[in-house]
């Protein structure tokens, strides 16, 4: 329960401060909806915001699902050796050289106005940061670990005694960068999604909204974008407590500047 009271506040916080600039402002309602009429939106409309807001929140997940493991085959092909690492390092960098915004509409060229164009943008922001936090992890394992490790193992052969260290040593040690890896990429996967439906869809949040800003319905195109925000917090508190789960070891303050209490 204690839990809740803070984002509650957050979010009374935030409403109070709305509800004011339009108190005071008097903005138009095609500019700034009112709370009220964006909660009249969110209750009339909840059915078609649940059918669009499952479309995107699909694509999210199965975009995570596969940027992940591309990231951490790209991290773990980073970690073999310095002269792979020159190689690939330059295309992962590139990867995100390229302006979302340029790069959507080719994928929607090229896979279609279906599912697929949409988990590979996801896919492609999810990648880097997976990538990098994982294979920085892999590079900072304690050195007298693995020399430990490899001592122990010296009398094996070489590339059976690589795997075994990845697998028992270097994975479990790189998992809390791994998690911080996967909890910036839940945080920016919905980008990916819905400029893919701004780009070209048949579906989704993002399509819904460019559809009520078309038409002037503002309250709604707020509502879908809270529908988005929801997904997005749930998304990284799901990845947020099972990267814990799996991590208890590495579990550290939140606010190490904060004095501890008696």
């Amino acid at each position: 329960m204690k839990r809740l009271i803070a984002p509650l506040v957050t979010l009374g916080g935030l409403l109070l401060f709305w509800q004011a600039v339009i108190v005071l402002a008097a903005p138009p309602a095609f500019i700034l909806p009112s709370p009220r009429a964006v909660a009249e939106a969110l209750i009339e409309q909840r059915g078609l915001l649940l059918k669009h807001g499952g479309i995107t929140a699909l694509e999210i997940l199965l975009g995570l699902g596969l940027g992940t493991l591309l990231g951490v085959g790209a991290a773990v092909l980073l970690s073999v050796s310095a002269g792979i690492r020159r190689f690939v390092l330059p295309l992962v960098i590139a990867s995100q050289a390229v302006p979302v915004f340029a790069i959507a509409p080719l994928l929607v060229l090229w896979l279609g106005f279906g599912m697929a164009s949409k988990i590979a943008m996801a896919c492609l922001i999810i990648f880097f940061p997976v990538t990098i936090a994982l294979a920085d992890g892999l590079g900072r394992l304690d050195p007298g670990l693995l020399d430990m490790a490899r001592l122990m193992t010296g009398g094996r052969a070489r590339r059976g005694r690589r795997w075994r260290l990845l697998i028992h040593l270097l994975g479990p040690a790189a998992l809390p960068a791994l998690g911080s890896g996967l909890r910036i990429a839940a945080a920016v996967a919905p980008i990916g999604a819905v400029v893919g439906e701004w780009v070209g869809a048949a579906g989704g949040l993002g399509w819904l909204m460019l559809h009520a800003n078309a038409r002037a319905k503002i309250d709604l195109m707020f509502a879908a974008l809270i529908v988005l925000a929801a997904l997005a917090l749930l998304l990284y508190r799901l990845v947020d407590l099972a990267m814990r789960r799996l991590t208890p070891w590495a579990a550290g303050s939140a606010a190490p500047f904060e004095e501890p209490r008696p």
